[in-house]
């Protein structure tokens, strides 16, 4: 059986890495990652398309310059995306994201079976938990600074002519990141939080077992000496 300090620290470790993982389930969930003003001109008058999409779904609302609104309408991301470039960012988000989703789970798995047993394995321990998190971490980085780019490379500008009824020219975009998005900070925060936990517990039981050993060599020198 675990000591009492490993069953507390590898607990705390499960709740962050339970938390990482939740935080990504509501990441990949919910369709709030972007909200973006889209300005077109035509001929005669112009067009702004309010867009609030996530990695698969979205709504738009048209509003042209005469004062009429459009009512809102949505529609599915991978549909409404026309390059292969966005596409392929976009779908490479989504399984950076099941991978993240993955490392999480399995962290989970190993702080809870830490916190209740000691594991022969070596990599069932610290150091399992370590790479899980660094991978899960080093992978929600990654989705945040792709879809930036993506936004980049006119993501809102292919989602927005599908709002629009006529062809007309792109004139100017605002963007604002959403909840969806800044919350995979916290599923960073979390990572290195578990990471951070076991490394003290794994510090403290090193030091404990070299103090352990001192009473022994110091024996073993006197005994030599004698």
């Amino acid at each position: 059986m675990p000591t009492r300090q490993k069953t507390l620290m590898y607990s705390g470790a499960f709740l962050t890495s339970v938390a990482s993982f939740v935080i990504l389930c509501v990441v990949l969930g919910t369709q709030r990652w972007m909200d973006s003003e889209v300005r077109f001109s035509g001929v005669n008058s112009t067009t702004a398309v309010s867009l609030t999409y996530g990695l698969f779904r979205g709504t738009c609302t048209q509003f042209i310059s005469a004062g009429l609104q459009v009512p809102e309408s949505s529609f599915q991301v991978a549909e409404a995306l026309s390059s292969a470039e966005t596409k392929s960012i976009n779908t490479a988000i989504i399984v950076l994201l099941v991978l993240s989703l993955l490392s999480s789970l399995l962290s989970s798995g190993f702080t809870c079976t830490n916190a209740v047993s000691n594991p022969y394995q070596t990599f069932l321990g610290p150091i399992g938990v370590y790479t899980w998190n660094a991978i899960c971490g080093i992978l929600t980085l990654t989705v945040m600074i792709l879809f930036p780019v993506n936004i980049g490379k006119k993501m809102s500008v292919e989602l927005a002519i599908t709002c629009t009824s006529a062809s007309m020219t792109h004139t100017r975009s605002e963007h604002r990141y959403e909840y969806s998005y800044w919350i995979l900070l916290l599923s960073i925060i979390f990572n290195v939080a578990t990471i951070i936990i076991i490394f003290f517990y794994d510090h403290a039981r090193y030091s404990k077992k070299k103090e352990q050993e001192r009473p022994i060599e110091k024996a073993s020198k006197d005994g030599i000496l004698f």
